[in-house]
């Protein structure tokens, strides 16, 4: 009999426990007015969460807070060449007075807006970052130009046939590319049917997940329309899976996966651009900080907590218990948020510091897989992390994406960033003779004598990128 508890209790909690990672992952990806909208709904509906003013605590308090709610295991290097800035997590205002330039700011932040990108542009920027050679990079194109609204990719067959005769591109070439942009955010995206969409999730979910081997018993096994209609006995029979418990907790985590990956970038209104990241420069060290007025700090309401008595089992009981639970889930997922975002801005910043000091013209070659390999984090995470969110620098206000660009070899077997030579170009037409414009194969030749080497056509790709027009539009403009 105890044996049979202690095997029901663990059952509890992973049924818990993976709703509330799939919490996590989806808040990661939250831009600013979203997260602000999660947060409103989450104190509307539940008792147990309130907002904390600054005032109600002294710096001690926060500071142990602080301390208190950091993840076990995770220690913070005291000596970092970004400094990271973790209080700002918790605190909800810098202590000092208003100034002229944080007027100014606020009012650039109001006067601007922006349209967040499309599902196409997001699942464009992450091929461009994936290190595609020129093959491969078109038949990326290609697939991700069938991807519909929904995330699902179109007509593979008669596609795969087409790119095998226009482009000449084999069938292992065709599945390697498309086996990358599967691993793309948002998960699940470019699957050929909803199984597959499933199975693409699973496979990022962590292997000693409650649940794993049932829910992918269930899908593999064509179990979804079973799972739709409640049948467990059928699921059981398709499943192979007789233990009723682990039945349920395959389920759960089955019902936590999106299956309609796409619809998170569709249809979105324009929004207020509101800087996640502040990046400022102290003492000659680059400092981050989280913006602390993008979100409330929040805590759990201790009057309500004290009313929550473990033994009884009365209907009000069981709801307070139930807002606890969901109460704690929310604020472990809005702080791994925080400390996610915080950590991959710092990894930025500490990668692109030659650029918030020189400029553009400095910008190192970044790709998530730098910064995944750096946290030991997945790729995946790191696309969440940077989509719509945007960080405040001396230099200006940019996208997190901004400052991903892919490598380019030099004469001298160095790398140059994209962003790099696009700035280099911008430098050379402006300081062109007017009425003898430069033209593509001669800016190739001056970006030699700089040490890149770039062919004409990917200088032309560039300029065509920048809206600059070819030689001949510019020498009339100069007439």
């Amino acid at each position: 009999m105890s044996l049979k508890q202690s095997v029901s209790l663990k059952l509890g909690q992973s049924l818990t426990m993976t709703p509330a990672l799939q919490q996590a992952i989806r808040m990661l990806q939250l831009s600013t007015l979203d997260l602000s909208m999660e947060i409103q709904q989450a104190l509307d509906s539940n008792v147990m969460l309130e907002t904390e003013e600054p005032e109600e605590q002294g710096p001690d308090d926060a500071a142990n807070q602080a301390e208190e709610t950091r993840p076990a295991g995770e220690d913070i290097p005291e000596n970092l060449p970004v400094d990271a800035d973790w209080d700002d997590i918790y605190q909800s205002a810098p202590a000092r007075q208003a100034s002229a330039e944080d007027e100014a700011l606020w009012e650039y932040r109001q006067a601007n807006l922006h349209t967040p990108p499309d599902l196409h542009e997001h699942l464009t920027w992450q091929a461009e970052l994936a290190g595609f050679g020129d093959t491969q990079a078109l038949v990326a194109a290609y697939l991700i130009d069938a991807v519909d609204n929904h995330g699902y990719l179109q007509g593979w067959p008669e596609l795969a046939e087409r790119l095998t005769v226009d482009i000449g591109a084999d069938e292992a070439q065709l599945t390697a590319v498309l086996t990358t942009i599967q691993a793309f955010d948002p998960p699940g995206v470019a699957a050929r049917s909803l199984q597959e969409c499933l199975l693409i999730q699973l496979d990022q979910v962590e292997t000693d997940a409650p649940g794993l081997a049932a829910a992918r018993a269930i899908v593999e096994r064509d179990g979804l329309e079973a799972l739709g209609a409640r049948d467990h006995t059928a699921l059981a029979r398709l499943s192979g899976i007789d233990d009723a418990d682990e039945l349920a907790t395959g389920m759960a985590l089955i019902q936590t996966l999106q299956p309609h990956p796409g619809e998170a970038y569709g249809g979105q209104e324009a929004q207020y651009i509101v800087p996640e990241v502040f990046v400022v420069r102290r003492e000659g060290r680059w400092q981050v900080q989280l913006n602390p007025d993008i979100a409330p700090r929040l805590r759990i309401n201790p009057q309500y907590m004290a009313m929550v008595k473990r033994a009884d089992k009365s209907a009000d009981q069981t709801t307070l218990k139930e807002h606890l639970q969901e109460a704690r889930f929310f604020l472990n997922s809005l702080r791994s948020r925080n400390e996610t975002l915080l950590r991959v801005a710092q990894c930025i910043v500490e990668a692109q510091r030659a650029f918030l000091e020189y400029g553009e013209e400095a910008m190192k070659p970044l790709v998530l897989r730098d910064v995944a390999d750096a946290l030991d984090i997945h790729e995946s995470t790191v696309s969440r992390a940077t989509a719509h969110k945007y960080m405040q620098t001396p230099r200006g206000l940019f996208e997190l994406k901004y400052f991903f660009s892919s490598h380019v070899a030099t004469t001298d077997g160095g790398t140059c960033s994209a962003t790099a030579i696009q700035a280099m170009i911008r430098r050379l037409v402006a300081g062109e003779t007017p009425g003898k414009p430069l033209s593509d194969s001669r800016l190739a030749d001056l970006l030699l004598d700089e040490g890149i080497q770039v062919a004409r056509r990917t200088v032309a790709k560039y300029r065509e990128a920048m809206s600059i027009p070819p030689s001949h539009q510019r020498r009339r403009q100069h007439a």
